[in-house]
């Protein structure tokens, strides 16, 4: 599963990560732009 921030476009790829999306701490943010979980989307 892909989850695509809506804020930078930045992408986490499950398959490529050692942690599943669910999985992450609620304190963790975008590498990227710092967004939180609940601005990330499933990709389809």
């Amino acid at each position: 599963m892909k989850y695509i921030c809506d804020i930078c476009g930045f992408v986490y790829d499950e398959s490529k990560e050692s942690v599943k999306f669910e999985d992450l701490p609620d304190t963790w943010v975008c590498p990227i732009c710092g967004a939180t979980k609940d601005s990330f989307s499933e990709a389809e």
